[in-house]
Formats: structure tokens, C-alpha cells, sequence
């Protein structure tokens, strides 16, 4: 595994090494102590995995403390741009967002610590997107952030991306307090 820091504090890419041939392929999609040495100390309890047609935009999601998630994400099949917005109150990058490809090629991961929104949009039919959660899921501690909030301005390169009416309602970063 290889691991890239990115602009945002604690947000990580990792790239798995894979072991190809005319066979298939092989790699480790999960290793707790090459995460550790990475930094991530935090427990996976709860894996969730959905799947989405092409064009699909889900989020700007998170979960409010004491059920606030840190998630390992991953795409099986197809791909997903996905992206990481930091709402950590006190943080320099508060606001600031990274996406970064993740698709069935790179099998490429991302590390989303607690304090990020997250969202994905699909970039192929029969997307599966799975991700590893390092608390579990409580419905009274969602939130979410509208994901065309123009002041946070994400590039997703859609033009009418399929959003849930939820999503759509989501309030906007200058409305929100942070639970971070």
C-alpha cells in the first residue's frame, strides 16, 4: 500500500498494491496495521455499500458526535468522483473540498476522517461503491451540506446530476453550525 496526504489534514489517498496477470488480479483491500502506520488509529464497525446508475450524486452526508464516522471508501465496479469537504470548525482548510477519482482500475481508496462531509458522483452505470465506517450509522445524527453550494463551488462536471430530494434540501456551509 502507498499512501499520498493530500492538501486537507487527514485526508489520505491509498493506493493498494496490485498483483496482476492473465489470471486476474490480487491485493489487500483492507490492512488494519498498514492503515495504523498511516496514522488512521480509529476502529471500522460497519461496512455499507450501495449501487447507482451513471450520473447518480450522492451527498454532501456526515454524522454528528457521539456517532460521527470516519469512512474508508471504495469503488468494486465502475466509478465515482469522489469528494471530502472539510467542516472542521477550526481548521485552515474549513470549507475547502477534494475529490479525486476512484474507479475499478486504481482500485484507489479514500481515508475520510471524521469532520468531512462526503458525497460521490457516478460516473458509470452500475456503480458499487462500498465503505468501511468507523462508527455506526444513528439517523438522528445525519446531516448533510447542499452538494451545489456555491460557496464551497465543487467541480462536479454534470450538468443535471439524479440527487435525492434530501439533498436537495440540504442546508448551505454559511447556514450551518458545526458539530466539528
Amino acid at each position: 500500500m502507498k499512501l499520498i496526504k493530500t492538501e486537507i489534514e487527514g485526508l489520505l489517498i491509498i493506493e493498494p498494491t496490485v498483483f496482476a496477470d492473465q489470471r486476474g488480479y490480487f491485493f489487500e483491500s483492507f490492512r488494519l496495521d498498514k492503515l495504523q502506520e498511516f496514522g488512521v488509529q480509529e476502529k471500522f464497525v460497519q461496512d455499507n455499500e450501495s449501487k447507482s446508475q451513471k450520473n447518480v450524486l450522492r451527498g454532501l452526508h456526515f454524522q454528528r458526535y457521539p456517532f460521527a464516522q470516519g469512512k474508508l471508501v471504495k469503488v468494486v465496479k465502475g466509478g465515482v468522483l469522489d469528494v471530502a469537504v472539510d467542516i472542521r470548525k477550526d481548521s485552515p482548510t474549513y470549507g475547502k473540498w477534494f475529490s479525486h477519482e476512484l474507479n475499478e482500475n486504481n482500485k484507489t481508496m479514500l481515508w475520510i476522517p471524521p469532520g468531512f462531509a462526503h458525497g460521490f458522483l457516478t460516473l458509470r452505470d452500475d456503480t458499487i461503491f462500498q465503505y468501511k465506517c468507523t462508527n455506526y450509522y444513528d439517523k438522528a445524527s445525519e446531516g448533510s451540506i447542499r452538494w451545489n453550494d456555491p460557496d464551497i463551488n465543487i467541480l462536479w462536471n454534470v450538468e443535471n446530476p439524479i440527487v435525492s430530494e434530501k439533498d436537495q434540501q440540504a442546508p448551505f456551509l454559511k447556514d450551518f453550525i458545526s458539530p466539528f
